[in-house]
């Protein structure tokens, strides 16, 4: 090769040198199939952000959703996943039946709070205030919500506003926020209101949902949702224990951070 091709081609080496350490060793010389289980809630967010990971690590990453109550149940069982994503609270209460979480390696995804939704082209309730909802509520031929955390919350909206046993009748139960947008989605009734994480609210708005608005402040509930190695998994071979410490890095990074604000996940302070 000529020398000023030599030198040529040793500088192109050089620059993807660098390029590569600035990423992080952007393509494992072993890309891994990692899985990650998550809370429905952050699903807008986390899609995204684990394709930005694959884009620039090499591994991939196989992603499934589960509403509280099966997270809990999960953390229960032998590890089904390298990372899970949940919310805290659901973290904490593994730690107190035994599983606590790995130290000092959780990432946090950030706050979602909870929305109304209605039909497309249906009346908008008017939420500006806890007795305005009230008094939709009230008025609602449906009120649909999950069992999932969510739903746990507005089961303590109901009770706070006195209207639980007025909307226990007309109250549609699903397993989780997917579940109550597909049931805006196929309703017929004039007024049906669907409570559900802003998050997914935002994720359906295409297909047939208006997004009402947030819970008034004083009804407010913002679940912070973060993300951490399986606890208490076996330890993994060191490619796979890299490759899980290089997700994590990823997901406390300011790309991943502001893919969650787009999604509509706050920032946890």
């Amino acid at each position: 090769m000529p020398e000023p091709s030599r030198r040529l081609h040793l500088k192109a080496a050089l620059r993807a040198g660098v390029a590569y350490a600035l990423t992080g060793g952007a393509f494992a010389a072993h890309a891994i199939d990692l899985r990650v289980l998550s809370g429905g809630a952050v699903e807008p967010g986390m899609r995204p952000a684990l394709a930005a990971f694959e884009r620039q690590s090499g591994h991939t990453v196989q992603i499934s959703f589960a509403a509280a109550p099966e997270l809990r149940a999960a953390l229960r069982l032998p590890a089904t996943a390298d990372v899970i994503v949940a919310p805290r609270a659901v973290l904490d209460s593994a730690a107190a039946a035994g599983s606590p979480p790995p130290a000092g390696v959780i990432a946090s995804i950030g706050l979602v709070g909870v929305g109304v939704a209605v039909r497309a082209g249906a009346e908008r309730p008017d939420i500006t205030s806890a007795e305005a909802l009230k008094t939709e509520l009230a008025s609602a031929d449906a009120v649909v919500y999950n069992r999932a955390s969510t739903g746990l919350w507005i089961e303590t909206v109901l009770q706070r506003l006195g209207m639980a046993d007025a909307v226990q009748p007309k109250a549609v139960r699903v397993p989780d926020g997917a579940g109550v947008m597909r049931r805006l989605i196929t309703g017929t009734a004039r007024r049906e209101i669907g409570f559900a994480a802003m998050t997914e609210i935002v994720l359906f708005r295409d297909q047939g949902i208006q997004l009402v608005g947030p819970l008034p402040p004083p009804l407010q509930n913002l679940t912070r949702y973060v993300a951490l190695p399986w606890p208490g998994a076996p330890a993994a071979d060191a490619a796979r224990t890299e490759a899980v410490a290089a997700l994590m890095r990823h997901l406390q990074g300011n790309e991943a951070r502001a893919i969650f604000v787009n999604a509509g996940i706050e920032p946890a302070p």
